[in-house]
């Protein structure tokens, strides 16, 4: 049974390192939760480590600058692994072919800057779907809009058998007070539609291997059983983790807050009734992290 908690402190020193979301945990899309910031420096104070996991489409240097826009102070976290920098690898070792149709905004575009780490990476060439081997979706062209409006192109990627690349797995997310779609609400369309959509954020593995990596950099032989996952996605940042058996904490008071009638912190039924509902057990749950 989900423990509901008061605050990180209550179970931290269980853990030598955090694996923690940001969207919906440590900021809104806008500005950072000062709580969430005070929390995470706290358990680097007492010696803990903290690597930020995000579906976020883009580089870790990129979301680094993004985070210091939002007043998320670099003391707040050790190292950052992202869904872009998973995906982008698999790009640039041609999972969907060199010519692709983009899918996003121009703020995404960054992801298709050269990555240094790699040997001999495939030449990405930007081209219109008629043209494409592939597609690279980091979101759609309008997150107001839904993602049906997007049958006609998919169709007609599916009957040329082209692969979808999603840059981010989140369904949704919640900018300020305003809901907008993600990636993933189009690569579920699509395989939906029939089509294959690869995946590299939560919950799928390779996000976790990267944030392993980034974690053994600055502490070595950290078990499975000595990280905590955080997360307010309940299937992304809790399924992953149960995936790879990583205890979580479920922060409620993010894209389920009014399915828990989270306040302050959530309702123990409708929390027991929602989880139930999205098949997942984390260890604990709490309305904010603080």
């Amino acid at each position: 049974m989900t423990q509901i908690i008061q605050s990180l402190s209550d179970i931290s020193d269980r853990y030598d390192a955090l694996f923690v979301d940001l969207w919906g945990c440590v900021h809104n899309g806008v500005t950072a939760f000062p709580e969430a910031v005070a929390a995470l420096q706290a358990y680097r104070a007492r010696g803990g480590c903290v690597i930020l996991v995000t579906n976020a489409p883009r580089s870790r240097q990129e979301v680094a600058k993004q985070l210091l826009r939002f007043d998320v102070p670099e003391d707040a976290y050790d190292d950052i692994a992202t869904s872009g920098d998973s995906a982008r690898v698999a790009m640039f070792q041609g999972a969907v072919g060199r010519k692709v149709w983009f899918m996003g905004l121009d703020f995404d575009l960054t992801f298709f800057e050269p990555m240094k780490l790699l040997s001999d990476p495939v030449t990405i060439e930007r081209v219109p779907l008629e043209q494409a081997e592939g597609i690279v979706c980091c979101g759609p062209f309008d997150p107001h809009a839904d993602p049906a409006v997007n049958r006609p192109q998919f169709l007609y990627a599916k009957q040329k058998g082209m692969k979808l690349l999603c840059a981010n797995p989140d369904i949704v997310v919640d900018r300020g007070e305003q809901r907008e779609w993600c990636a993933g609400a189009l690569a579920r369309l699509y395989t939906e539609m029939g089509g294959e959509s690869l995946y590299f954020g939560k919950p799928h593995p390779p996000i976790y291997d990267l944030a392993r990596r980034r974690l053994a950099q600055h502490r070595a032989d950290v078990p499975d059983s000595a990280i905590l996952a955080i997360g307010d996605g309940p299937q992304t940042d809790i399924l992953g983790a149960m995936g790879e058996d990583i205890d979580s904490l479920f922060i409620s008071g993010g894209l389920a807050r009014e399915d828990t009638g989270t306040g302050d912190q959530p309702d123990l039924a409708l929390l027991e009734t929602y989880l139930t509902r999205e098949k997942v057990a984390p260890a604990f749950a709490i309305g904010y992290l603080r």
